[in-house]
């Protein structure tokens, strides 16, 4: 099968893992299964704006419930404009086009490019995906963008929208808690929260293979912005269900950080990527977090988890899927 020229090398790295399969306990059963499509919840911003002090309660009522009962909810009149999606949609295809060997050695945007999984041991860890993950602070670099001219300024606006609306959010969400602290607003700025582009080509090998692994994210909240393919799956009520695709609204959902300062009243619920036969899906995803050294604690007394730096939390992570291949997450840390 010919892959483009701009696309990675992910079948030579799929079709290598795979060659080691009967070796590993690494089947994949569980993506055979028929998902089940549900909307999520929606919820209009306008009403954080209105004058009317019930309207208001109404709608950040709905915000702590969602991410309570689902930890997702997607969002419209969000102030993010239409057309600043639109052209960041335009200039990330733009830069997802570019040769594969431009896209992995040229430095672009501050060398952040990756595909599939380094850490991969069996086909069930591999992403069929690649993506750049870059710091906030590095996108206005100007030298790190080559070619891609148009694409910083648009990223730059782009990034400053979603960082006012995360904080916005986030807001909410401690409010909604009789927590008056603004000490997440606080931790979690542009010196510490990044964009993560994502690009998941067609897969025509198999429908069955992951564009990202399940997981949970590690940060406070994540708001991204897909296109109209689908392929986004959530854990809900101990099933998989598939999340209908909305391009006009933001998917925003609670991390890990969240649920440990929520005192798991907030759920980071875990979530999943599959690959798809015939089109190719394109995703941007803001990631609100703290400094590495910013303690993370529980907003409640008699906390469920130990205290820890999101620095001792991200290195946890990272040692077990050293050592056993997939993230453990929030359970390390129970008291």
């Amino acid at each position: 099968m010919m892959i483009e020229s701009w696309n990675p090398p992910l079948l030579h790295d799929y079709s290598k893992l795979s060659r080691l399969q009967s070796n590993r306990d690494c089947s994949n059963d569980e993506v055979l299964l028929m998902m089940e499509e549900l909307e999520l919840p929606m919820i209009d911003l306008n009403g954080l704006k209105s004058g009317d002090e019930k309207e208001v309660i109404r709608c950040e009522n709905a915000i702590a419930k969602a991410s309570s009962e689902w930890g997702f909810f997607q969002v419209v009149n969000h102030g993010v404009s239409l057309e600043l999606l639109r052209k960041m949609r335009n200039e990330q295809m733009k830069l997802f086009k570019a040769p594969f060997e431009m896209k992995a050695t040229c430095g672009l945007l501050n060398n952040s490019y990756r595909w599939g999984n380094s850490t991969a041991t069996c086909p069930k860890q591999f992403n069929w995906s690649e993506a750049f993950h870059i710091p906030l602070t590095k996108i206005s670099e100007a030298a790190s963008y080559g070619e891609f001219t148009t694409l910083r300024e648009v990223m730059v606006e782009y990034a400053t929208s979603m960082q006012d609306l995360a904080k916005s959010l986030a807001s909410v969400l401690v409010r909604k808690l009789d927590h008056k602290d603004s000490e997440i607003g606080e931790i979690c700025n542009e010196n510490s929260c990044f964009l993560r582009l994502n690009h998941y080509p067609s897969c025509q090998i198999s429908q069955e293979i992951f564009g990202l692994v399940p997981h949970t994210d590690s940060d406070f909240l994540t708001i991204l912005h897909q296109d109209e393919v689908g392929g986004l799956q959530l854990m809900k009520d101990s099933k998989w269900v598939a999340v209908k695709p909305n391009q006009n609204a933001l998917i925003v959902n609670i991390g890990d950080l969240f649920q440990a300062w929520s005192n798991d009243v907030y759920k980071s619920v875990e979530h999943k990527v599959m690959a798809n036969g015939k089109k190719e899906r394109f995703s941007i995803a803001y990631f609100l977090c703290p400094s590495y050294d910013s303690i993370i604690g529980s907003c409640k007394e008699r906390s469920i988890y130990k205290k820890f730096t999101f620095g001792e939390y991200r290195y946890q992570i990272q040692q077990d899927v050293k050592l056993i291949g997939h993230k453990v997450g929030l359970s390390r840390f129970l008291q």
